[in-house]
């Protein structure tokens, strides 16, 4: 069964609300009721803002709800949009002697009503032929007409300005002949000057503007937190304001490469709709609390803007035998203006711009582009402005190994395992060394997962690239991997000679050092292990921390516990319960029997919730319980080191040295 809430994402993304939204729109309040008061109240209303500010959103979802259908004529939103033809095979548009942008307004005010009947038609004719309409008290209402993206009466082709001019002279004779018209333009802030001109006639003797601001932080978070009002999910405690708080952190890189942090006062509307979708689309299903890790792992807008359009652009090249970079072209190409901006694009009887109009209509599908019908023909943008940087953007694998090398070191392995497979696909035929490192990430994301076969088979892949690459860190980084992964499965001893190779590449590694260090201590070479973490710890001048506790581990295990509280005193923390029960193993060989009683204890505690590390890496679960044991046998307590004995031979991952050293307790115990 679908959880209540959970058919859909509550959020738009990069699209505007529709009226049908109004119940997810949030954060608008004060903004919406002002500008219904105004329009019902004013001849003119010029609503202004910034590109992506929400002003379509605010006109359906927000202002339009709120006024009240039998106080006044509200017509449907109008939007002026200029069209450079007409569709193939359906005649001349316009017609000859009919205004392009009054043709577009009346069809959007009377979507039923055919064209043809409107053709010819003024917007005094147009308002005249309508019925009129009358309150409770026998009154005529007003009529509220919107125009939104108004700009477009301002500006475009040179050979389509007597029109727009013409336009703009109807709609003030309108004003003028009809008292109970009221206009409403909405339109971009660069082309509020425009409007000046025309501000007085539009108005016929009364007129308002209204500037549409970016959210507050307490609006953002309102538009945060009220569409979950009827989902089954909800934020934390302090989860949504670490998600406005991002919102409102800039950042800003000289040419030096230095950068710079600004906290403003501002939330973009249209960032926030998108990063909050992307975070209730990337949250694992059982997710139903939001919390503020939640929020810093997933809320990335720049990553899910790239991201989506990637994702959304393989898939309709996969299921159209295209490849990306054709629809990548296609798109830039015929929706993108050389001056940076949208282009609208024609749907024909076969084809949009010379792509099959199933690829419009799949893109469509997938909130790349949106439609509209006008003068019965259908038409084609970008979904939102922000797309455009994400369409032109150019591919950067190296970016998406990033990313996913960061992913698999937070446990998120299907977000490691998309960000490897994207780097791969989108790398040049000469990038070999992104598809190898792409296969060791895959490698360690398929171990992770207990596909133990195919993580071998993408870790020897990936050696062999690097091999003829010459990249002799990376050959050693990789066997590396699969050495840990053999020592998971239990393979000591092949674990010992693959970490072996691993150090002939790169005989300086620490990290192959600390690994075969483990890995010969495993396979019950405790000595040999010793000799390789001295190299490792006296040569730094920081010893690594996981060196010093592994070394102290085998001292302690060794009985050499002075050796081993000397090296385990260097390490800051001694949460890992194989190291606390080291720790209480060599405080009882010294007789310092209270400290090693509560260490033991907690090692034993500790122990028991490691359900959650990798599992191409042995937790140290089973030498830690072996080590109590031995440490309460110190202490007398015969009936708990049995116990703890036995749990340690239980337990996955005891090696077979130290399995001898737990029958050879139980058998002294017996």
């Amino acid at each position: 069964m679908t959880p209540r809430g959970r058919t859909g994402c509550p959020y738009v993304g990069l699209r505007p609300f529709t009226g049908e939204e109004h119940g997810l729109f949030f954060g608008r309040d004060r903004e919406a009721r002002d500008v219904a008061v105004i329009w019902q109240a004013t001849g003119l209303t010029v609503l202004f803002g910034a590109s992506g500010v929400g002003k379509t959103s605010l006109l359906h979802a927000g202002v339009v709800p709120r006024i009240d259908p039998a106080r006044a004529d509200v017509l449907p939103i109008a939007r002026p949009a200029p069209r450079p033809s007409g569709r193939p095979g359906a005649g001349p548009y316009p017609p000859p002697g009919v205004n392009r942008y009054v043709l577009e307004l009346l069809s959007a005010w009377a979507p039923d009503q055919p064209p043809a009947t409107l053709a010819h038609l003024t917007i005094s004719e147009f308002l005249a032929r309508r019925p009129v309409r009358y309150d409770r008290y026998g009154d005529p209402v007003p009529v509220l007409a919107a125009i939104d993206q108004a700009e477009e009466l301002f500006s475009g082709p040179v050979q389509w300005k007597a029109e727009r001019t013409a336009c703009l002279e109807q709609l003030a004779q309108a004003a003028c002949e009809h008292d109970g018209l009221h206009l409403l333009l909405s339109l971009r802030e660069e082309y509020l000057a425009a409007v000046l001109p025309y501000e007085r006639p539009l108005g016929h003797g009364s007129r308002a503007r209204f500037h549409l601001l970016p959210f507050t932080p307490e609006a953002a978070l309102e538009a945060v937190i009220g569409p979950l009002r009827h989902t089954d999910r909800s934020f934390g405690p302090g989860a949504a304001e670490v998600l406005v708080d991002d919102l409102r952190t800039v950042t800003f890189v000289n040419d030096e490469g230095r950068r710079t942090r600004l906290v403003v006062d501002e939330v973009e509307p249209v960032q926030l709709q998108v990063v909050c979708s992307a975070l209730w689309e990337s949250l694992p299903p059982e997710v139903t609390r939001i919390t503020a890790e939640h929020v810093r792992a997933y809320a990335d807008v720049d990553r899910f803007l790239v991201g989506f359009c990637r994702r959304a652009l393989q898939e309709v090249a996969d299921a159209h035998g295209i490849t990306v970079g054709e629809l990548r072209h296609w798109l830039s190409s015929n929706f993108i203006t050389e001056h940076g901006t949208r282009s609208v694009v024609n749907e024909g009887l076969q084809e949009t711009a010379g792509m099959p109009n199933a690829i419009a209509r799949a893109l469509e599908d997938r909130h790349m582009l949106r439609a509209e019908y006008r003068i019965n023909s259908r038409w084609y943008e970008l979904q939102h402005d922000r797309l455009i940087s994400a369409i032109r953007r150019p591919e950067s694998p190296a970016a998406d190994l990033e990313q996913a090398r960061k992913a698999l070191a937070e446990g998120r392995w299907e977000a490691a395992r998309e960000l490897a497979e994207e780097a791969a696909r989108v790398a040049e035929i000469e990038d070999t060394w992104v598809r190898a490192e792409a296969q060791a990430i895959l490698g360690e994301v398929d171990a992770a997962s207990g596909d133990v076969a195919s993580a071998h088979r993408r870790f020897e892949e990936a050696a062999e690239t690097f091999a003829l690459l010459q990249q002799f860190g990376k050959v050693a980084g990789v066997l590396a991997a699969q050495g840990r992964l053999r020592l998971a499965q239990g393979e000591y001893a092949t674990a010992v000679e693959t970490l072996k190779t691993a150090l002939t590449w790169a005989p300086g590694d620490v990290s192959v050092q600390l690994a075969l260090g483990q890995a010969l201590w495993l396979s019950g070479q405790p000595h040999a292990a010793l000799a390789c973490l001295n190299g490792t710890v006296e040569r730094a001048d920081r010893p690594p921390a996981d060196a010093l506790a592994l070394r102290g581990e085998i001292l302690a295990d060794l009985g050499r516990a002075r050796d081993a509280l000397r090296d385990l005193a260097r390490v800051r923390s001694h949460l890992r319960p194989a190291t606390l029960a080291a720790r209480a193993l060599a405080f009882a060989l010294t007789g310092r029997h209270d400290v090693a009683e509560q260490d033991a204890l907690d090692a034993v505690d500790t122990a028991g919730g490691l359900g959650s590390e990798p599992q191409n890496v042995p937790d140290g679960r089973a030498p830690a319980l072996l080590r109590a044991a031995r440490t309460h046998e110190l202490l007398g307590d015969l009936v708990r080191a049995a116990m703890l004995a036995k749990q340690a031979l239980e337990t996955p991952g005891l090696p077979p040295h130290l399995r001898r050293q737990a029958d050879e307790l139980l058998a002294r115990i017996a």
